[in-house]
């Protein structure tokens, strides 16, 4: 899925240990908000997971972007989460170069059709 808008908000990075793992992980929400709906604007916070990806991506606010992301859900005593994270985040506005048809090259002239003399009594079909 994906949303285009301006960010208005850079929350602050969370970062802890994993129970399982033991690995230390990093996250940091933004809200985002669609200008483009008039009156009432939508907005929506998500979430970039993973200290490399928070460098990567390097979101201000005021960035107008073109956010990527999944939803999940997780429980937790007995209440259910919805989480959005991003896992690619680009300028709006821009195309992907490989998604752009290449222009074809010219075809060649077709070969001119050949005379049969007027005289060829044979009409079958060469196959």
């Amino acid at each position: 899925m994906e949303f285009i808008g301006k960010i208005i908000a850079v929350l602050p990075a969370k970062s802890g240990i994993g129970k399982a793992s033991g690995n230390e992980w990093k996250a940091q929400e933004y809200v985002i908000e669609d200008s483009m709906s008039g009156q009432y604007p939508r907005r929506m916070c998500f979430e970039v997971f993973g200290a490399d990806r928070i460098a990567q991506f390097n979101i201000q606010q005021g960035q107008e972007l073109k956010v990527y992301f999944d939803i999940d859900a997780n429980q937790w005593q007995d209440r259910w989460f919805n989480r959005l994270r991003a896992w690619k985040v680009e300028p709006a506005g821009v195309a992907p170069a490989a998604q752009q048809p290449a222009m074809p090259a010219e075809a060649p002239a077709p070969a001119p059709a050949p005379d049969f003399l007027s005289g060829d009594a044979k009409d079958d079909l060469p196959f």
